[in-house]
């Protein structure tokens, strides 16, 4: 049974998020590096040190900010994915879920998935939050050689990609070959690089609009991991 939330909780978790709102607000007109606990203030008509009650430092902002954006993207794609049932399909709808969330959040697509903030190092408690899209990937990937339809490639890697890639298939617990890893990996990173690409207009005057080119993307990205159906 959840525990009513007293009166004091409720208020500061309505400030929290008032905070966090003006903070993002702030992401979308001066961006991340700009980011301001002083100006958060101003606008939200609260002295700076009753501001830093909640948040003690710009980094202790920015953390929460990349945690719930990571987590919001999250959401997001798992959803996406419980939606269909082939791995295939599967990927199809998290590859769309993730641009999709891009689009309608550039800004905070950009704070975690742009260009580091100066003198910002993101602590251990974003790894997880972090990690919630990649693992969704993978877990398709996983579930399609479970199945028997993942095409295995027949190559040979590099002793350190075969390194690299045995380490995220015991992180995984999957059993996959080194090769099926390797390639859901190029996958993974080509989605976020069309995407990434066509937020920061990389696309312009060339597949512009990307929507076409996205989608072929993701069409050969499964071909390439080998997801037949």
């Amino acid at each position: 049974m959840s525990v009513p939330r007293t009166a004091r909780a409720r208020a500061r978790a309505e400030i929290t998020r008032e905070i966090t709102d003006a903070a993002r607000r702030q992401l979308a007109e001066s961006g991340a590096p700009a980011l301001s606990l002083r100006a958060i203030a101003r606008e939200l008509g609260m002295v700076s040190s009753a501001l830093y009650r909640y948040f003690p430092s710009r980094d202790e902002l920015l953390t929460t900010l990349i945690i719930e954006a990571y987590n919001a993207l999250g959401d997001a794609v798992e959803h996406a994915v419980a939606t269909e049932t082939t791995p295939r399909a599967q990927w199809r709808a998290l590859s769309n879920a993730v641009r999709d969330w891009a689009i309608a959040h550039p800004h905070e697509y950009a704070l975690v998935y742009g260009s580091p903030v100066p003198g910002y190092r993101a602590p251990q408690t974003t790894v997880a939050p972090a990690s919630r899209g990649p693992l969704a990937a993978l877990g398709i990937v996983h579930r399609a050689w479970q199945s028997g339809t993942l095409a295995t490639p027949a190559e040979t890697l590099t002793p350190e990609l075969e390194t690299q890639s045995a380490l995220i298939a015991a992180f995984l617990n999957s059993g996959m070959p080194e090769p099926a890893v390797a390639r859901a990996m190029v996958g993974l990173t080509q989605l976020f690089g069309v995407v990434t690409f066509e937020l920061f207009g990389q696309l312009d005057n060339t597949m512009d609009p990307a929507g076409p080119f996205f989608a072929y993307s993701v069409e050969t990205m499964a071909d390439l991991i080998g997801l037949t159906e």
